[in-house]
Protein backbone atom coordinates (compact mmCIF):
# COMPACT_ATOMS: atom_id res chain seq x y z
CA UNK A 1 0.00 0.00 0.00
CA UNK A 2 2.54 2.50 0.82
CA UNK A 3 5.36 3.33 -1.25
CA UNK A 4 8.28 5.91 -1.31
CA UNK A 5 7.51 9.16 -2.60
CA UNK A 6 7.93 10.36 -6.18
CA UNK A 7 10.98 12.26 -6.04
CA UNK A 8 11.10 15.81 -7.25
CA UNK A 9 13.16 14.84 -10.00
CA UNK A 10 11.09 12.60 -12.45
CA UNK A 11 13.08 9.57 -13.68
CA UNK A 12 12.41 6.66 -16.19
CA UNK A 13 14.58 4.84 -18.99
CA UNK A 14 15.34 3.46 -22.63
CA UNK A 15 14.36 4.32 -25.54
CA UNK A 16 11.13 6.65 -26.46
CA UNK A 17 9.07 7.00 -29.49
CA UNK A 18 9.97 10.88 -30.36
CA UNK A 19 7.63 13.41 -31.57
CA UNK A 20 9.05 16.12 -33.90
CA UNK A 21 7.66 19.90 -34.26
CA UNK A 22 8.07 23.71 -34.71
CA UNK A 23 10.61 25.42 -36.48
CA UNK A 24 13.45 23.35 -34.39
CA UNK A 25 15.53 21.15 -36.02
CA UNK A 26 16.31 17.41 -35.39
CA UNK A 27 19.92 17.36 -34.77
CA UNK A 28 21.65 13.47 -36.02
CA UNK A 29 25.34 13.59 -35.15
CA UNK A 30 27.88 11.13 -35.97
CA UNK A 31 31.32 10.25 -34.60
CA UNK A 32 33.55 7.43 -35.65
CA UNK A 33 34.52 7.13 -32.50
CA UNK A 34 31.75 8.49 -30.30
CA UNK A 35 27.91 9.05 -30.32
CA UNK A 36 24.62 10.07 -32.06
CA UNK A 37 22.37 11.99 -30.46
CA UNK A 38 18.48 12.48 -31.81
CA UNK A 39 17.08 15.71 -30.23
CA UNK A 40 13.48 16.81 -30.81
CA UNK A 41 10.66 18.72 -29.30
CA UNK A 42 7.64 17.11 -28.47
CA UNK A 43 5.63 19.70 -28.26
CA UNK A 44 5.58 23.53 -27.37
CA UNK A 45 3.02 25.98 -25.59
CA UNK A 46 3.09 29.60 -24.42
CA UNK A 47 6.21 29.55 -22.20
CA UNK A 48 6.85 25.99 -22.07
CA UNK A 49 8.25 22.96 -24.28
CA UNK A 50 8.94 19.31 -23.83
CA UNK A 51 12.45 17.73 -24.85
CA UNK A 52 13.30 14.19 -26.43
CA UNK A 53 16.56 13.26 -26.77
CA UNK A 54 18.26 9.76 -28.38
CA UNK A 55 21.55 8.98 -27.65
CA UNK A 56 22.96 6.21 -29.72
CA UNK A 57 27.09 5.00 -28.35
CA UNK A 58 29.22 4.41 -31.40
CA UNK A 59 32.14 3.47 -29.56
CA UNK A 60 33.26 1.20 -26.55
CA UNK A 61 30.45 0.05 -24.03
CA UNK A 62 29.74 2.81 -21.43
CA UNK A 63 29.01 1.95 -17.62
CA UNK A 64 28.06 5.77 -17.55
CA UNK A 65 27.18 8.82 -19.27
CA UNK A 66 26.84 12.39 -19.16
CA UNK A 67 25.56 14.14 -21.88
CA UNK A 68 26.27 18.42 -22.60
CA UNK A 69 24.94 21.13 -24.47
CA UNK A 70 24.31 24.09 -24.68
CA UNK A 71 20.90 26.87 -25.41
CA UNK A 72 21.59 30.46 -27.60
CA UNK A 73 18.04 31.35 -27.16
CA UNK A 74 18.01 31.66 -23.50
CA UNK A 75 16.10 28.04 -23.10
CA UNK A 76 16.01 26.63 -19.40
CA UNK A 77 15.20 23.23 -18.55
CA UNK A 78 12.98 22.02 -15.61
CA UNK A 79 12.44 18.22 -14.38
CA UNK A 80 13.51 15.60 -16.58
CA UNK A 81 12.62 11.79 -16.78
CA UNK A 82 15.65 8.76 -17.81
CA UNK A 83 18.40 11.33 -16.59
CA UNK A 84 19.29 13.58 -13.95
CA UNK A 85 19.43 16.99 -15.42
CA UNK A 86 20.92 20.22 -14.32
CA UNK A 87 22.05 23.73 -15.96
CA UNK A 88 24.90 26.38 -15.88
CA UNK A 89 24.13 29.78 -17.75
CA UNK A 90 23.37 28.37 -21.26
CA UNK A 91 25.01 24.77 -20.09
CA UNK A 92 22.64 21.64 -19.80
CA UNK A 93 24.00 18.26 -18.77
CA UNK A 94 22.11 15.05 -18.38
CA UNK A 95 23.80 12.53 -16.50
CA UNK A 96 22.38 8.41 -16.65
CA UNK A 97 20.50 7.22 -13.93
CA UNK A 98 20.85 4.12 -11.52
CA UNK A 99 19.52 2.04 -14.27
CA UNK A 100 20.40 3.02 -17.07
CA UNK A 101 23.85 3.74 -17.02
CA UNK A 102 25.04 1.10 -19.29
CA UNK A 103 25.06 1.48 -22.81
CA UNK A 104 26.65 -1.05 -25.52
CA UNK A 105 28.51 -0.34 -28.25
CA UNK A 106 25.83 0.84 -31.14
CA UNK A 107 23.46 0.71 -27.96
CA UNK A 108 20.68 3.74 -27.44
CA UNK A 109 19.74 5.19 -24.42
CA UNK A 110 16.56 7.90 -24.82
CA UNK A 111 15.32 10.34 -21.65
CA UNK A 112 13.41 13.73 -21.49
CA UNK A 113 12.60 17.01 -20.02
CA UNK A 114 10.34 20.10 -19.60
CA UNK A 115 11.68 23.33 -20.75
CA UNK A 116 10.82 27.06 -20.81
CA UNK A 117 11.67 29.36 -23.77
CA UNK A 118 11.05 33.30 -24.58
CA UNK A 119 7.89 32.33 -26.70
CA UNK A 120 10.03 33.86 -29.81
CA UNK A 121 12.92 31.15 -31.02
CA UNK A 122 13.50 27.97 -29.55
CA UNK A 123 16.29 26.62 -31.97
CA UNK A 124 17.86 23.55 -31.42
CA UNK A 125 21.05 22.77 -30.08
CA UNK A 126 24.23 22.39 -32.65
CA UNK A 127 26.26 20.14 -30.90
CA UNK A 128 26.89 17.80 -27.87
CA UNK A 129 29.11 15.69 -26.27
CA UNK A 130 28.87 12.47 -24.62
CA UNK A 131 31.72 11.75 -22.03
CA UNK A 132 33.92 14.77 -23.66
CA UNK A 133 33.33 13.32 -26.94
CA UNK A 134 31.72 16.00 -29.37
CA UNK A 135 28.80 14.36 -31.70
CA UNK A 136 28.78 16.06 -34.88
CA UNK A 137 26.38 16.22 -37.95
CA UNK A 138 23.96 17.39 -39.84
CA UNK A 139 20.55 19.01 -39.17
CA UNK A 140 17.38 18.79 -40.54
CA UNK A 141 14.05 20.72 -40.51
CA UNK A 142 11.58 18.88 -38.45
CA UNK A 143 8.27 21.27 -39.39
CA UNK A 144 6.39 24.07 -39.22
CA UNK A 145 6.45 26.51 -36.31
CA UNK A 146 3.54 26.19 -33.66
CA UNK A 147 2.95 27.67 -30.06
CA UNK A 148 0.51 24.42 -29.26
CA UNK A 149 0.63 21.65 -28.09
CA UNK A 150 1.49 18.78 -30.26
CA UNK A 151 -1.60 16.11 -30.44
CA UNK A 152 -1.15 12.69 -29.47
CA UNK A 153 -0.76 10.49 -32.40
CA UNK A 154 -1.13 6.95 -33.45
CA UNK A 155 1.93 4.86 -33.70
CA UNK A 156 2.56 3.38 -37.14
CA UNK A 157 1.32 -0.13 -36.75
CA UNK A 158 -1.21 0.31 -33.84
CA UNK A 159 -1.97 -2.80 -31.67
CA UNK A 160 -4.69 -4.90 -32.71
CA UNK A 161 -7.28 -4.02 -30.52
CA UNK A 162 -11.18 -4.13 -30.96
CA UNK A 163 -12.28 -0.79 -32.23
CA UNK A 164 -14.61 1.36 -30.02
CA UNK A 165 -18.22 1.48 -30.53
CA UNK A 166 -19.58 3.93 -32.28
CA UNK A 167 -22.55 4.27 -30.14
CA UNK A 168 -23.08 2.22 -26.73
CA UNK A 169 -24.27 -1.22 -26.89
CA UNK A 170 -27.71 -1.65 -25.45
CA UNK A 171 -26.94 -3.75 -22.98
CA UNK A 172 -23.87 -1.92 -21.69
CA UNK A 173 -24.69 2.49 -21.44
CA UNK A 174 -21.83 4.38 -20.61
CA UNK A 175 -22.49 4.76 -17.10
CA UNK A 176 -22.69 0.59 -17.06
CA UNK A 177 -20.37 -2.22 -16.52
CA UNK A 178 -17.20 -1.14 -19.42
CA UNK A 179 -13.66 -2.71 -19.38
CA UNK A 180 -11.57 -5.67 -18.44
CA UNK A 181 -14.29 -5.96 -15.07
CA UNK A 182 -16.87 -7.61 -18.20
CA UNK A 183 -13.96 -10.08 -18.80
CA UNK A 184 -13.28 -13.44 -17.34
CA UNK A 185 -16.80 -14.12 -16.48
CA UNK A 186 -17.81 -10.64 -15.82
CA UNK A 187 -18.40 -8.92 -12.19
CA UNK A 188 -21.79 -9.14 -10.75
CA UNK A 189 -20.92 -8.22 -7.12
CA UNK A 190 -23.99 -9.45 -4.73
CA UNK A 191 -26.57 -9.81 -8.03
CA UNK A 192 -29.94 -10.22 -7.00
CA UNK A 193 -29.44 -10.75 -3.21
CA UNK A 194 -31.64 -8.85 -0.83
CA UNK A 195 -30.35 -5.37 0.51
CA UNK A 196 -29.18 -5.02 3.89
CA UNK A 197 -28.52 -1.22 5.16
CA UNK A 198 -26.02 -0.45 7.72
CA UNK A 199 -25.35 3.32 9.00
CA UNK A 200 -22.60 2.06 12.26
CA UNK A 201 -19.07 1.15 12.08
CA UNK A 202 -19.29 -2.65 13.83
CA UNK A 203 -22.73 -3.04 11.14
CA UNK A 204 -20.71 -2.39 8.24
CA UNK A 205 -17.72 -4.23 8.84
CA UNK A 206 -19.81 -7.40 9.81
CA UNK A 207 -21.57 -7.10 6.37
CA UNK A 208 -18.52 -6.69 4.36
CA UNK A 209 -16.96 -9.83 5.52
CA UNK A 210 -19.66 -11.84 5.78
CA UNK A 211 -20.10 -15.33 3.57
CA UNK A 212 -22.28 -15.59 0.87
CA UNK A 213 -23.41 -12.74 -1.74
CA UNK A 214 -24.96 -9.32 -0.55
CA UNK A 215 -25.86 -6.26 -1.62
CA UNK A 216 -24.56 -3.54 1.42
CA UNK A 217 -26.70 0.18 1.29
CA UNK A 218 -23.98 2.28 3.45
CA UNK A 219 -26.26 5.48 5.05
CA UNK A 220 -25.06 8.27 6.56
CA UNK A 221 -21.24 9.25 7.66
CA UNK A 222 -20.01 5.96 9.42
CA UNK A 223 -16.46 7.07 11.24
CA UNK A 224 -14.35 3.87 11.11
CA UNK A 225 -10.48 2.89 11.16
CA UNK A 226 -8.45 0.93 9.57
CA UNK A 227 -9.35 -1.15 6.70
CA UNK A 228 -12.55 -3.29 6.43
CA UNK A 229 -12.37 -6.58 4.43
CA UNK A 230 -14.73 -7.33 1.76
CA UNK A 231 -15.57 -10.93 0.89
CA UNK A 232 -16.36 -12.28 -2.08
CA UNK A 233 -19.94 -11.49 -4.07
CA UNK A 234 -20.39 -8.23 -2.32
CA UNK A 235 -22.21 -5.09 -3.84
CA UNK A 236 -21.74 -1.80 -1.72
CA UNK A 237 -23.75 1.06 -2.31
CA UNK A 238 -23.69 4.22 -1.19
CA UNK A 239 -26.92 6.09 -0.56
CA UNK A 240 -27.48 9.41 -0.49
CA UNK A 241 -24.86 11.06 0.99
CA UNK A 242 -23.21 8.01 2.54
CA UNK A 243 -19.87 8.94 3.74
CA UNK A 244 -16.63 6.42 5.32
CA UNK A 245 -14.34 8.78 7.47
CA UNK A 246 -11.19 7.39 8.84
CA UNK A 247 -11.03 4.28 7.20
CA UNK A 248 -10.68 1.81 3.75
CA UNK A 249 -12.20 -1.37 2.27
CA UNK A 250 -9.69 -4.18 1.63
CA UNK A 251 -10.35 -6.97 -1.25
CA UNK A 252 -7.69 -9.06 -0.15
CA UNK A 253 -8.22 -12.54 -2.30
CA UNK A 254 -11.82 -12.12 -2.75
CA UNK A 255 -13.47 -11.80 -6.24
CA UNK A 256 -16.45 -10.08 -7.37
CA UNK A 257 -17.04 -6.90 -5.91
CA UNK A 258 -18.56 -3.77 -6.69
CA UNK A 259 -18.12 -0.45 -4.66
CA UNK A 260 -20.50 2.51 -6.00
CA UNK A 261 -21.55 5.70 -5.02
CA UNK A 262 -19.76 6.09 -1.88
CA UNK A 263 -17.52 9.33 -0.44
CA UNK A 264 -13.93 8.26 1.22
CA UNK A 265 -12.76 11.21 3.66
CA UNK A 266 -9.52 11.31 5.93
CA UNK A 267 -8.65 7.02 5.46
CA UNK A 268 -5.38 6.15 7.27
CA UNK A 269 -4.29 3.82 5.17
CA UNK A 270 -5.70 3.28 1.36
CA UNK A 271 -9.36 3.91 0.72
CA UNK A 272 -9.95 0.90 -1.53
CA UNK A 273 -6.80 -1.94 -1.85
CA UNK A 274 -7.57 -4.43 -4.15
CA UNK A 275 -4.53 -7.19 -3.66
CA UNK A 276 -3.96 -10.95 -3.30
CA UNK A 277 -4.72 -11.80 -6.59
CA UNK A 278 -7.98 -10.50 -6.02
CA UNK A 279 -10.35 -10.81 -9.65
CA UNK A 280 -13.46 -8.55 -11.26
CA UNK A 281 -13.90 -5.92 -9.11
CA UNK A 282 -15.63 -2.69 -10.21
CA UNK A 283 -15.00 0.85 -8.24
CA UNK A 284 -17.44 3.19 -9.88
CA UNK A 285 -18.84 6.57 -9.14
CA UNK A 286 -16.88 7.46 -5.78
CA UNK A 287 -15.03 10.44 -4.51
CA UNK A 288 -12.04 10.33 -2.55
CA UNK A 289 -10.48 13.18 -0.88
CA UNK A 290 -7.61 14.09 2.26
CA UNK A 291 -6.75 10.37 2.68
CA UNK A 292 -3.45 9.36 3.59
CA UNK A 293 -2.24 6.71 0.95
CA UNK A 294 -3.43 5.62 -2.38
CA UNK A 295 -7.04 5.86 -3.04
CA UNK A 296 -7.59 3.04 -5.19
CA UNK A 297 -4.50 0.69 -5.49
CA UNK A 298 -4.47 -2.60 -7.18
CA UNK A 299 -1.60 -5.39 -6.67
CA UNK A 300 -0.29 -8.58 -5.93
CA UNK A 301 -1.31 -10.40 -8.69
CA UNK A 302 -5.00 -9.07 -9.02
CA UNK A 303 -6.80 -8.54 -12.45
CA UNK A 304 -9.70 -8.03 -14.62
CA UNK A 305 -10.59 -4.56 -12.46
CA UNK A 306 -12.38 -1.29 -13.79
CA UNK A 307 -11.89 2.21 -12.26
CA UNK A 308 -14.77 4.40 -13.15
CA UNK A 309 -16.41 7.83 -12.70
CA UNK A 310 -14.54 8.46 -9.75
CA UNK A 311 -13.37 11.96 -8.39
CA UNK A 312 -10.35 12.23 -6.67
CA UNK A 313 -9.42 15.78 -5.24
CA UNK A 314 -7.48 17.44 -2.31
CA UNK A 315 -5.41 14.35 -2.35
CA UNK A 316 -1.86 13.63 -3.24
CA UNK A 317 -0.74 9.76 -4.17
CA UNK A 318 -4.26 8.77 -6.46
CA UNK A 319 -4.36 5.03 -8.08
CA UNK A 320 -1.27 2.95 -7.53
CA UNK A 321 -1.90 -0.23 -9.88
CA UNK A 322 1.52 -2.92 -9.10
CA UNK A 323 2.78 -2.23 -5.19
CA UNK A 324 6.89 -3.19 -6.15
CA UNK A 325 9.79 -3.21 -8.77
CA UNK A 326 10.45 -7.03 -7.20
CA UNK A 327 7.18 -8.16 -7.59
CA UNK A 328 6.75 -9.52 -11.49
CA UNK A 329 7.07 -13.38 -10.94
CA UNK A 330 3.01 -12.60 -9.20
CA UNK A 331 2.18 -9.23 -11.35
CA UNK A 332 3.43 -10.41 -14.93
CA UNK A 333 0.19 -11.60 -16.69
CA UNK A 334 -2.54 -10.19 -14.68
CA UNK A 335 -3.07 -6.29 -13.22
CA UNK A 336 -5.02 -5.69 -16.15
CA UNK A 337 -7.21 -2.75 -15.48
CA UNK A 338 -9.74 -0.12 -17.24
CA UNK A 339 -9.49 3.42 -15.78
CA UNK A 340 -12.39 5.19 -17.80
CA UNK A 341 -14.32 8.98 -16.89
CA UNK A 342 -12.40 9.50 -13.84
CA UNK A 343 -12.04 13.34 -12.78
CA UNK A 344 -8.38 13.79 -11.38
CA UNK A 345 -9.19 16.76 -10.37
CA UNK A 346 -5.67 18.59 -8.88
CA UNK A 347 -4.58 14.61 -7.63
CA UNK A 348 -0.87 15.62 -7.70
CA UNK A 349 0.23 12.15 -9.01
CA UNK A 350 -0.33 8.14 -9.51
CA UNK A 351 -2.89 8.76 -12.20
CA UNK A 352 -2.40 5.66 -12.29
CA UNK A 353 1.23 5.08 -12.09
CA UNK A 354 1.42 1.41 -13.70
CA UNK A 355 3.77 -1.95 -13.07
CA UNK A 356 3.80 -5.05 -15.17
CA UNK A 357 -0.09 -4.76 -16.00
CA UNK A 358 -0.26 -5.01 -20.03
CA UNK A 359 -2.73 -3.93 -21.55
CA UNK A 360 -4.09 -0.86 -18.48
CA UNK A 361 -6.37 1.33 -20.62
CA UNK A 362 -6.49 4.88 -19.16
CA UNK A 363 -9.34 6.10 -21.57
CA UNK A 364 -12.08 9.88 -21.39
CA UNK A 365 -10.19 10.63 -18.27
CA UNK A 366 -10.52 14.56 -17.51
CA UNK A 367 -7.14 15.44 -15.88
CA UNK A 368 -6.79 19.08 -14.23
CA UNK A 369 -4.01 20.90 -12.37
CA UNK A 370 -1.99 17.95 -11.04
CA UNK A 371 1.08 19.65 -10.26
CA UNK A 372 3.46 16.04 -10.49
CA UNK A 373 2.21 13.92 -13.13
CA UNK A 374 -0.67 12.34 -15.02
CA UNK A 375 0.08 8.77 -15.69
CA UNK A 376 3.06 6.47 -15.69
CA UNK A 377 3.66 2.73 -17.49
CA UNK A 378 6.59 1.73 -15.74
CA UNK A 379 8.57 -2.00 -15.33
CA UNK A 380 7.16 -3.40 -18.60
CA UNK A 381 3.89 -2.28 -18.45
CA UNK A 382 2.19 -1.61 -21.31
CA UNK A 383 -0.27 1.15 -21.32
CA UNK A 384 -2.97 2.69 -23.59
CA UNK A 385 -3.57 6.46 -22.84
CA UNK A 386 -6.74 6.89 -25.28
CA UNK A 387 -9.55 10.04 -25.81
CA UNK A 388 -8.36 11.91 -22.57
CA UNK A 389 -8.31 15.53 -21.33
CA UNK A 390 -5.68 17.37 -20.16
CA UNK A 391 -5.64 20.84 -18.69
CA UNK A 392 -2.89 22.55 -17.13
CA UNK A 393 -0.88 19.31 -16.48
CA UNK A 394 2.86 19.95 -17.24
CA UNK A 395 3.67 16.05 -17.63
CA UNK A 396 0.67 14.52 -18.78
CA UNK A 397 2.53 10.89 -19.25
CA UNK A 398 5.80 9.42 -19.13
CA UNK A 399 7.93 6.06 -18.86
CA UNK A 400 9.62 5.23 -16.16
CA UNK A 401 9.01 6.73 -12.14
CA UNK A 402 11.74 7.12 -9.42
CA UNK A 403 13.51 3.98 -9.09
CA UNK A 404 10.82 2.00 -11.88
CA UNK A 405 12.33 1.27 -14.62
CA UNK A 406 10.34 2.41 -18.13
CA UNK A 407 7.33 0.13 -19.68
CA UNK A 408 5.30 0.82 -22.69
CA UNK A 409 2.60 3.76 -23.54
CA UNK A 410 0.81 4.41 -26.57
CA UNK A 411 -1.35 7.55 -26.40
CA UNK A 412 -3.56 8.55 -29.00
CA UNK A 413 -6.54 10.84 -29.79
CA UNK A 414 -5.69 12.95 -26.39
CA UNK A 415 -6.61 16.51 -26.01
CA UNK A 416 -4.20 19.08 -24.50
CA UNK A 417 -4.96 22.77 -22.60
CA UNK A 418 -2.08 24.49 -21.48
CA UNK A 419 -0.10 21.14 -21.59
CA UNK A 420 1.59 18.81 -23.81
CA UNK A 421 1.84 15.71 -24.89
CA UNK A 422 4.48 13.42 -23.39
CA UNK A 423 6.54 10.58 -23.89
CA UNK A 424 5.56 7.45 -25.14
CA UNK A 425 7.49 4.36 -26.51
CA UNK A 426 7.32 0.73 -27.34
CA UNK A 427 3.85 -1.30 -27.91
CA UNK A 428 0.75 -2.49 -26.25
CA UNK A 429 -1.27 -5.57 -26.59
CA UNK A 430 -4.85 -5.07 -27.99
CA UNK A 431 -7.60 -4.30 -26.05
CA UNK A 432 -10.45 -7.13 -26.12
CA UNK A 433 -13.65 -5.90 -25.28
CA UNK A 434 -16.24 -2.81 -27.21
CA UNK A 435 -16.15 0.00 -25.31
CA UNK A 436 -17.42 3.71 -26.26
CA UNK A 437 -14.65 6.40 -26.79
CA UNK A 438 -15.93 9.65 -26.25
CA UNK A 439 -14.38 12.44 -28.17
CA UNK A 440 -11.72 14.09 -26.35
CA UNK A 441 -12.63 17.59 -26.69
CA UNK A 442 -16.11 16.68 -24.67
CA UNK A 443 -14.16 14.59 -22.06
CA UNK A 444 -14.18 17.59 -19.79
CA UNK A 445 -17.90 18.24 -19.82
CA UNK A 446 -18.80 14.83 -19.62
CA UNK A 447 -17.04 13.93 -16.91
CA UNK A 448 -17.45 16.47 -14.29
CA UNK A 449 -21.06 16.26 -14.78
CA UNK A 450 -21.04 12.75 -14.09
CA UNK A 451 -18.24 11.36 -12.35
CA UNK A 452 -18.29 10.87 -8.09
CA UNK A 453 -20.73 10.17 -5.69
CA UNK A 454 -24.11 11.18 -5.82
CA UNK A 455 -24.42 11.74 -9.85
CA UNK A 456 -25.92 8.27 -10.23
CA UNK A 457 -29.31 6.74 -8.88
CA UNK A 458 -28.64 3.12 -7.07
Amino acid sequence: MRTPRRRTTLIAATTVALLATSALTAVAAHAATGCAVSYTVGGQWQGGFTGNVTVTNLGDPLSSWSLRWSYSAGQTVSDAWNATVSQSGSTVTAANVGYNGSVPTNGSVSFGFNGAWNNSSNPAPTSFTLNGVTCTGGTAPTGNPTTSPLPSTPPPTPPATTPPATTPPPSVPQTGLVGWATQNGGTTGGGSAGATTVSTASALTSALNATGAAVIRVSGTINCSGMLRVRSNKTVLGNSGATIVGCGFTVNGDRNVIIRNLTFRNWSDDAINVESSATNIWIDHNTFSNGYDGTVDIKRGSDFVTVSWNRVYSHDKTMLLGHSDDNGSQDIGHLRVTYHHNWYDGSKQRNPRVRFGNPVHVYNNYYYNNAGYGVASTMSAGVLVEGNYFENVKDTYHLGEADSGPGSLVARNNHFVNSSAGQTGGSVAGIPYQYTLDTASSVKSIVTAGAGAGRISV
